[in-house]
């Protein structure tokens, strides 16, 4: 047997093109070469079931070995075997079927997302690296002759008779100048573990030295000596392969900690198993994120058949659920020829509605089953829970059921527990139940203190997302309103019909007025004398409610508000008419005596929220002193 001829394309050279776009990563031939073994090996598994192939299956351990004096990597496997004329047909033609409209298609792509995959190219992805591949071949099927297969990456190629006297494939790479750094051991296993950790058939590299017990010595002390064994560098099923019955709590932290070796231990996580209408296994776990959420993404990584393909699964994964980490494995989600990029498709969208079920389902049912745990877990899920139910509205409708809301007191409460609580007190004259909330307790609490003195509850909202899950939550709740504890003065934050009469007069009032405008000299403080309860400071600054959310959500990326992020602050002084300390300004001898109070109180009242900095923090307490 012995043939030349040209790979069945009209084409000057395709090869080109298959190292220019087809892979963003050159180190993919590996897995492209490895999954091929892994399918041809699990084929023959396969005919023997089904009694297809009644031959002895022997060990069919997939072995990747390199010979760096011949510069050559070799794959074999003891899977189906071609013969000479299924090579022609899967390794010739059906690569290249449609290559002229590929080519023509291609030849202007910017990128290897711009390639669908219904070219079969992935045996090609050797060409990257090599400048010559074999293929030495023989087939399962009874009386086949062994087949051997040349190619030097261009369009001609030579079919001879094979040598090989086993079933199975060895594909034999002839590393070209370029990829040298292939006929490495370090980075071989580097590439296989990243890729093939978890492959279905075992995978041999090389061997490893292990200790071994041998015997016991004159004291009766264990004997260790070390042998050579095979080097397996893939678990063959992992944990999403099996039933959830069959496994313990213990195996999924033990898995954890395989995939994230540094990792505090999860809180707790969700196997994943459906198929219909849709294969799609792992398992999904909630970290420990605290409020750090920016920096653990990308931690979910994608499998296909037990083949990673990437960790960039922000299609496939609800992009509040980003967060998570774990394992997806699913056959059916479309890859292109690369399976590096996912494609936009209906699959990915049912995965994606399945996944955001999951895990509303397993929170409900946590929060059910034991809420004071659910509520001491909360510091961690809350992130998720809030940043879901601001994402997606499928799961508002099931978060507002489990989502907490937490006071100053450290008490939790669901969002309609919560509103039958402040509703009595906290609804305003227009019937508008105000919800009054801190973001910064040792910065604001002196105000959270004068909420309290009217009986008023206040949240705590402190997580980054928080502007935003405010604003969600006002647009849902029916006539309430969310105000932050500083946004007024205790009077003002919620309208009653009851308020406090000023005790000056119209005239005095604007003399404090002018007072404090001179004392302030700042033309974002805008100035109000108002009556308040006596006990109240003589001064308060606050922010508008309004203005200072859309700033703080511009400030984290919310959408359309960068407009309001370029504004300068401006706020508003609170002058208490109520207070003695007004009344000692008025009385004051002296225009300058006048200001000195005016200038020490409203420097008072900056203090208080860490606003008096530099120049006027020294001169504030220089003027303390001489008060003294």
């Amino acid at each position: 047997m012995q043939e030349k001829g040209t790979i069945s394309i009209h084409t000057e050279n395709i090869f080109p093109i298959i190292k220019k776009f087809l892979y963003s990563d050159n180190e993919i031939f590996l897995r492209e070469l490895v999954s091929n073994a892994v399918d041809a090996t699990q084929k023959i598994k396969r005919l023997a079931t089904l009694g297809q192939y009644s031959g002895e299956l022997g060990d069919t351990t997939v072995e990747v070995s390199f010979d760096e004096k011949k510069k050559t990597i070799t794959i074999s496997d003891r899977g189906l075997g071609m013969t000479a004329e299924e090579i022609k047909k899967y390794i010739n033609q059906v690569a290249f079927s449609g290559a002229e409209e590929f080519v023509e298609k291609f030849k202007d792509a910017k990128d290897a997302n711009e390639i669908i995959g219904k070219f079969g190219l992935g045996f090609y992805s050797a060409f990257m690296v090599a400048d010559k591949v074999e293929i030495n071949t023989l087939s399962y099927q009874e009386g086949a002759e062994a087949a051997k297969w040349t190619c030097d990456g261009s369009t001609s190629f030579e079919i001879s008779k094979g040598k090989r006297k086993e079933r199975g494939t060895d594909i034999i790479l002839h590393i070209n100048k370029d990829s040298e750094e292939f006929l490495d051991k370090w980075k071989l296993q580097g590439i296989l573990d990243k890729y093939a950790k978890f492959l279905p058939v075992p995978i041999k590299f090389g061997t490893k030295t292990e200790s071994v017990e041998d015997g016991v010595d004159d004291k009766g002390e264990k004997k260790w000596k070390s042998v050579e064994v095979d080097n397996i560098i893939n678990t063959t099923t992992p944990i999403w392969t099996k039933s959830p019955s069959d496994l313990t709590d213990e195996d999924y932290l033990k898995f954890y900690k395989e995939l994230y070796p540094m990792s505090e231990d999860p809180l707790f996580w969700i196997h994943l198993n459906v198929d219909y209408p849709f294969n799609l296994t792992g398992v999904l776990y909630f970290p420990k994120v605290k409020n750090e959420f920016e920096l653990q993404r990308n931690k979910i990584k994608l499998f296909s058949r037990q083949v990673f393909i990437t960790d960039e699964v922000k299609d496939i994964v609800p992009e509040f659920l980003m967060l998570l980490h774990g394992v997806i494995d699913s056959p059916d989600i479309p890859l292109n020829v690369s399976r590096s990029f996912l494609q936009a498709d209906g699959n990915v969208k049912k995965i994606n509605s399945y996944i955001t079920k999951k895990v509303a389902d397993k929170l409900a049912e946590l929060y059910k089953k034991d809420r004071t745990a659910y509520e001491q877990k909360w510091g961690d899920i809350g992130l998720f829970v809030k940043y879901g139910m601001i994402s997606e509205e499928k799961f508002y409708e099931k978060g507002k059921d489990f989502a907490l809301l937490k006071n100053t007191n450290g008490e939790f409460f669901t969002i309609e527990e919560y509103q039958s609580k402040v509703k009595p007190n906290q609804t305003d004259k227009n019937e508008q139940t105000v919800i009054l909330y801190a973001t910064d307790l040792e910065k604001q609490d002196g105000f959270i203190q004068s909420a309290n003195k009217k009986d008023y509850d206040v949240l705590v909202m402190d997580s980054p997302i928080d502007s935003h899950f405010i604003q969600n939550l006002e647009s849902k709740l029916e006539k309430t309103s969310l105000k932050r504890v500083d946004a007024d003065v205790a009077e003002k934050l919620i309208q009653k019909d009851e308020t406090y009469a000023n005790l000056l007069t119209e005239d005095q009032s604007k003399e404090v007025k002018e007072i404090f405008d001179k004392a302030i000299n700042n033309k974002t403080y805008t100035v109000e004398v108002e009556g308040l309860s006596p006990e109240e400071l003589p001064v308060t600054i606050t922010m508008e409610e309004f203005m200072r959310r859309m700033k703080e959500m511009a400030a984290t990326g919310g959408g359309g508000m960068g407009f309001y992020g370029s504004l300068p602050d401006a706020y508003k002084v609170a002058i208490n008419g109520n207070h003695p300390v007004v009344d000692k300004v008025l009385k004051a001898a002296t225009e300058e005596e006048k200001i000195k109070i005016a200038k020490q109180s409203f420097d008072l009242a900056l203090l208080s929220q860490g606003l008096l900095t530099g120049k006027d923090l020294t001169a504030f307490v220089k003027r303390s002193v001489e008060l003294l």
